[in-house]
């Protein structure tokens, strides 16, 4: 009898540890416990630029959806609103032409859709606010998550449904890339200079302009670009001279190595070292801007696709990145 006590015994103690482990899951998952272990660290930059309160928020929101790295969602609490310090009255009250308002600039009827389908976890306001920062990041994470940002499936379209413009998610993308201390782990993208920021920003500017062949721009009389014009044009506008054409642009590297990750506004080379037929502008997430041909204009497309014939990236005015 002792020892069939003892057994029974042990049982109910294994049962009560696989409860109180799947209870300690359950919060994990909806408070965003362990978030910094799975998470990337703060860069300098991030913890100079962003308050403490709305940094702890931002890295417990992402928590709650796996494969969400807080750094998007901080990337767009910088854009929207530079993390609650902005003046305009929509931040804390009212809204904008558009509806929005909050410090994740949320349109009242989305907060209130996003709330319905994913509560918010206590210790903000109660009934939820949009004005709540509290409220409004963690409302931001399920938002990027149920689009498509759970498990890394497809951050670039979860942020292009926050804010339907591919300017917008290259943005955030490369304000992520900063926040983001740089870990050089595989498969993820290494943080922009401030030379290459300034690239992505110019080719940004230039999405819907026409192909034209040999277009350097509007700066040079041109209505449009040709693959290299445009990247020649991005890096001048950031105080960088490059060659005027895509093999030359190839030539002068210095070369990214094979493997290594890439960077916002590395150029992305098609073709053979003999004939390099392309050139692109990496904007990060496996994304590129580009001129692609005639009667398609400037453009974000797939850095990667089947059976392309992609040679290698190169990262002007950095020296040699393996360094």
């Amino acid at each position: 009898m002792l020892k069939l006590a003892t057994t029974v015994l042990g049982i109910v103690v294994g049962l009560i540890v696989l409860v109180a482990a799947a209870v300690s899951g359950i919060i994990a998952a909806v408070f965003g416990g362990g978030d910094s272990a799975t998470g990337s660290q703060p860069s300098q930059a991030a913890l100079a630029d962003i308050p403490g309160n709305y940094l702890a928020l931002y890295r417990q929101a992402a928590g709650t959806c796996p494969g969400l790295d807080w750094s998007v969602i901080a990337a767009i609490g910088k854009i929207e609103t530079n993390h609650g310090k902005s003046e305009l009255p929509d931040v804390h009250n009212g809204s904008n032409t558009a509806g929005a308002g909050g410090p994740m600039q949320f349109l009242q009827s989305t907060f209130d859709s996003v709330v319905a389908r994913h509560p918010i976890p206590p210790g903000g306001s109660n009934p939820p606010s949009r004005y709540n920062p509290h409220d409004a990041i963690f409302t931001a994470a399920s938002y990027l998550c149920e689009s498509g940002a759970r498990d890394g499936r497809d951050t670039y379209g979860a942020i292009f449904v926050y804010n339907h413009a591919d300017w917008y998610v290259s943005q955030v993308l490369n304000q992520a890339a900063q926040y983001k201390q740089a870990e050089n782990k595989s498969g993820e993208d290494a943080p922009p200079s401030p030379q290459a920021q300034q690239a992505v920003n110019y080719a940004q500017g230039q999405l819907g302009l026409p192909y034209v062949w040999g277009g350097n721009g509007p700066d040079h009389g041109h209505q449009g670009f040709d693959c290299s014009g445009l990247t020649m044009a991005a890096y001048q506008a950031a105080g960088i001279t490059l060659p005027r054409t895509a093999k030359s642009q190839y030539d002068a590297g210095p070369r990214v190595p094979n493997g290594a990750p890439l960077a916002p506004g590395d150029l992305l080379f098609y073709g053979s070292p003999g004939n390099v037929h392309h050139v692109a502008l990496y904007i990060g997430a496996g994304k590129m801007i580009n001129a692609p041909d005639f009667e398609v204009p400037v453009k974000v497309d797939n850095a990667r696709w089947e059976r392309d014939d992609y040679l290698g990236a190169s990262r002007p005015g950095q020296g040699d990145p393996r360094r």
